[in-house]
This record gives structure tokens, sequence and C-alpha cells, in this order.
């Protein structure tokens, strides 16, 4: 059989970086052996689930670009996938459990009878790992139902990669622990246990497991500020993964081409916000500019800005683009190109235009500006420093004050690319504007 993967969320709460990466380990593995990755629910905790949680997993996974090819929302020759759905089959196979004299029943729950052997784990990523099962109290038999009739994630979780025919389990090094129990539960239903690879855990500066209260442990934390998916993909892939040669910054096509289980570290990965944050530097500053216009779009609108055409709109993003660190700053960069009323920075204000002979250099640049013909980048730039040189000064004094008038703020795009976009009237007004400023 080819490859089968999956990825088992609970939707008890946000879709966790762990489990991104998870998924996208898994994906990574089915693509390279012409295998699948199938969608998994696993919801036996009804009082915790909530449909918010499954929405913002599979959102998640959507805007990440991990495409799953079967299971929830796509369905499949093994569903249902939603746990919830699937008493009857666990009902089938708890009976072959009971037949085999394999169950017993404590206190109302039933648990299940440990052969009391050593069990050895053959890891893909750990290696040759010998359980020794054989002291019932230091690994105590394991319950698999519980009183009231519900069942417990080791059993589920063994049956529904038995009949999913999962030919490989990826996931985090904090179930590696389980995995002699599921060996146990494989060999008692006589079936093959799938292949093994627990990858690294993630951890924060601490050394300890990465939690909700650390900032980027959530993926709605990387679409809320702005992130592009490229970027938070290629942050993933590298904890506790490395395709050698220092490399770091990679497409997802290069990331495909390089990924294997080999390549997967022994050492806990340490969670590194400061490295996502540059990746998504790199990652914009490559990006096509009709895939930055794109991804820009929903903060631009969010933040009530209108542009006049969409020719206006991707004029500003062109001229911005090299600027911008995060999605979410976008507006910032180019509110002030879409109104005429818009805010000045004080310490901008105070630094550039009340500066002595300030307003003086922002007359002259604006006469010396009135005058020209031709309303384009290199004729701007031209005329200004011609200005500058008959004041016998550099452009710095010109360019600083004109900067803030039309802007507001004492950084932005290229000067000259924002006063040709402008326009020369809206320029002029907005110099005669910064004069009057109280």
């Amino acid at each position: 059989m080819s490859v089968r993967t999956r990825f088992a969320p609970s939707p008890t709460g946000y879709l966790h970086v762990g489990g991104a990466r998870t998924a996208l380990f898994n994906l990574l593995f089915a693509r390279q052996h012409g295998g699948k990755l199938i969608l998994r629910i696993e919801d036996t905790d009804e009082k915790r689930n909530t449909p918010e949680a499954l929405e913002a997993i599979t959102d998640g996974l959507d805007w990440l670009g991990i495409d799953w090819d079967e299971g929830y929302g796509k369905g499949g020759n093994f569903g249902p996938y939603r746990q919830s759905e699937r008493n009857a089959i666990y009902e089938k196979h708890f009976a072959v459990l009971q037949a085999g004299g394999h169950t017993y029943e404590d206190a109302g729950a039933i648990r299940f009878r440990s052969p009391r052997k050593t069990v050895t784990v053959d890891d893909l990523v750990c290696g040759k790992i010998d359980f020794d099962m054989s002291n019932p109290v230091t690994h105590p038999d394991m319950t698999i139902r519980r009183p009231d009739g519900s069942w417990i994630f080791h059993f589920v979780n063994v049956v529904d990669d038995l009949e999913m025919k999962m030919t490989h389990v990826i996931r985090g090094e904090d179930h590696l622990s389980n995995t002699p129990k599921h060996i146990e539960l494989y060999q008692a239903l006589g079936a093959e246990p799938p292949k093994f690879a627990h990858i690294p855990l993630i951890l924060n500066h601490e050394g300890k497991k990465l939690s909700k209260r650390d900032g980027g442990s959530s993926l709605s934390y990387f679409l809320e500020n702005g992130y592009v998916p490229e970027a938070v993909l290629n942050y993933l892939c590298l904890l506790g993964w490395s395709p050698g040669e220092n490399r770091e910054l990679l497409t997802i096509a290069e990331i495909q081409e390089l990924f294997s289980l080999d390549g997967i570290n022994r050492r806990n990965a340490i969670f590194d916000l400061d490295k996502c944050f540059w990746l998504n530097g790199q990652h914009l500053q490559t990006m096509a500019l009709e895939r930055f216009v794109a991804l820009s779009r929903p903060f631009i609108v969010k933040a009530g800005i209108v542009a006049t055409t969409d020719e206006d709109l991707l004029k500003a993003l062109t001229i911005v683009k090299p600027k911008v660190k995060h999605l979410s700053d976008v507006p910032a960069w180019i509110g002030f190109l879409f109104t005429e009323d818009y805010p000045f920075d004080p310490e901008a204000v105070e630094k550039s235009l009340r500066k002595p002979e300030a307003l003086d250099h922002l007359r002259a640049l604006g006469a010396a500006l009135a005058t020209l013909t031709e309303w384009t980048h290199p004729a701007i730039e031209a005329r200004l420093k011609e200005t500058a040189a008959a004041a016998g000064l550099k452009a710095g004094p010109f360019v600083h004050p004109a900067r803030v008038a039309v802007s507001g703020k004492a950084v932005g795009p290229g000067l000259y690319e924002m006063l040709e976009l402008l326009g020369k009237d809206r320029v002029l007004a907005r110099f005669q504007k910064a004069e009057q400023l109280p």
C-alpha cells in the first residue's frame, strides 16, 4: 500500500504551532512518497469540543496551504472521519479484545490487560527503544473505556489508525511513551502496527513546553499580526528539521524536495519568534507583487482605507513593499496616500519642521516644484537637488521637511516615489498645510 499519514487534532482550542508543524511534516512525508495525508478529528471529549475550535483548525491549515487529500470535509473510503461518529467501529474492535480475554472491569471502567512483556519501538527518528512493561506499578494497565461508556484516546487512536490503514504515524515526542501501549493493542487486535516517527518537542526560551501563554504559540497569532503563510511554513519546518548547509530561507517547493525524516534532529526545538519575524521580512521582499497585494488587501479593508482605483492601490503597495515586515503594518505605511486627514507625528514635526529655516526650505522646494512640467520621480529628484545646491546645502534639509509635510511621519517609502504618486497638486497643498501647523 502507498504511504498514508494523518493529522488528528482535537477541536478543543486554538491550532498550536506544534500541531501545525506535525501536520506539515506528515504532508511533506506523504508528498515525497506519492502518498496521502488524512485529516481525522478526534472529538470524543464532548465537554471540551467546540465548533469554533474545529473551524480554527481547518482555517489554519487552509491558510498555511496544508491541503489534506482525504478526511474531514473531503470524505474518502475510510470514514467517518470524526471519532464522535465512529462508535460502531469501536464497539466491533472492543468485542475482539473482550473475546481474546484482553480486558477486565475496574470500578466500572474497562482496562486493557498488558501482556507484561518488553515492547520494542523501532522509531524512524528516535531509533530502537526497548520498553520494559513488566512492572504494573510503573506501567499500570491502561483504561480504554470510562464508566460512562466513553472511549479513551489510546484505544480509539489505535482503532482509527488501523481502520484507516495508516502506514506511518508521525507525531510529537510526548507520545513516545504511549507507543508501547499502542503496540500492545495492535498485537491484541491481531494487526501490524504502522511505522512510528516521533519528532522533537517545541520549547520556549525557558526550556519548557510551548504553551498558550507564550507569544506565537497559536497559529492565530501569525494570522492576526500579518505574517505570510510562506514564512510561517518555512519557520515551522525548521523547528526540529534541517535541510543542511546552514540553509534557512526556503520556499515550499524547496522544502518538499529536501525534506526527509533523516534530517529531523533529536534535540528539542527552541521557539524563536525573532527568527520567524526575520523570515517573514525575507519572504515579503522576494514575493511577487500580485501575491503581496492579495495578502495585504484584508488588512487594508479592515483599516477602512479606500483607494480610488485598484491601480492607485497597486502603485501604493509597490512603493511600500520594500519596507514592510508585517502585513498588519501595511495600513500605516499607505494610509496617508488615500486621505488628506492624516495625522502628524509630534516628534517628527518637532525634529523636521520646527528646525530653524525648515519651513523656508519647504517653501523654496514648493516654489521650485510648482514650475515642473514633468511630474516624475527623476524630475522631482533632480529639481530638489538643484534647489538644495542653489542654497549651498545637501538634499537632507529639504528631504526631511518634505517627507513629514506629505506623510506626517519621519519614515516611509522613498520620498520621490511618494511625491510622484501623490501628484503635483496634492503635494503643493500638503506643503502649505504643513506651514500652517500650530
